[in-house]
């Protein structure tokens, strides 16, 4: 993005590392700010201030959370002897718009994906395995996005959970290969945690 001033190129180039955003698109979010009152423009300033100071997590579940345990984590009415692992944060506010979890929660942190150097040492594994070893766990459900990386963080995890007492699911079918989460609708989600099936 040539001649532009340098304050709109700093921002351009923090928007364009927001996921399915070229310089096209960060263009027309710098405009659209630039249309706003600057009353507007310095409260989502401070929204995005408010943000990197609340962006801790939970010392529990690793969920991004600005208070630890987490509202999930902390809920006394959540079953203990179910942990649904997820990759991101993200995929547990979706999986919770299908309301029929009522387990805990754990958050890889990414998936395996050894050419962009994510590998598992990377990720919460031995957090999930210290998890087992803290109070009696019947089921984990391995809620991950059926894509290739997707694909084999659960087979590593299987492998992993193999020597464990406990019976280890993943979602049903009801989910496409290659589909995401976040993009699923409620009823996909639904079937996708009932008709979940045995990997162990």
């Amino acid at each position: 993005m040539r001649n532009l001033p340098n304050s709109l190129q700093h921002v351009a180039e923090h928007f364009k590392r927001l996921p399915g955003v070229g310089p096209k698109t960060a263009l027309r979010f710098i405009f659209y700010l630039l249309k706003l009152p600057k009353s507007d423009l310095e409260n989502f300033s401070l929204s995005i201030r408010e943000l990197a100071e609340s962006a801790n997590c939970c010392g529990q579940c690793f969920a991004f959370s600005p208070i630890s345990p987490c509202e999930f984590c902390a809920d006394p009415n959540r079953r203990d002897d179910e942990i649904c692992v997820v990759a991101e944060t993200s995929d547990i506010y979706t999986l919770e718009t299908a309301r029929e979890f009522k387990g805990r929660y754990h958050v890889l942190g990414g998936l395996i994906n050894p050419p962009e150097n994510i590998t598992p040492d990377k990720l919460k594994i031995r957090e999930l395995l210290a998890r087992l070893s803290q109070k009696p766990i019947k089921e984990i459900i391995l809620a991950i996005n059926p894509t290739i990386e997707g694909e084999s963080t659960m087979l590593y995890l299987t492998n992993l959970l193999r020597s464990y007492n406990l019976r280890v699911t993943r979602l049903a079918r009801g989910l496409p290969v290659g589909g995401v989460l976040e993009y699923a609708d409620e009823i996909t989600l639904r079937d996708a945690l009932r008709g979940r099936r045995e990997m162990l």
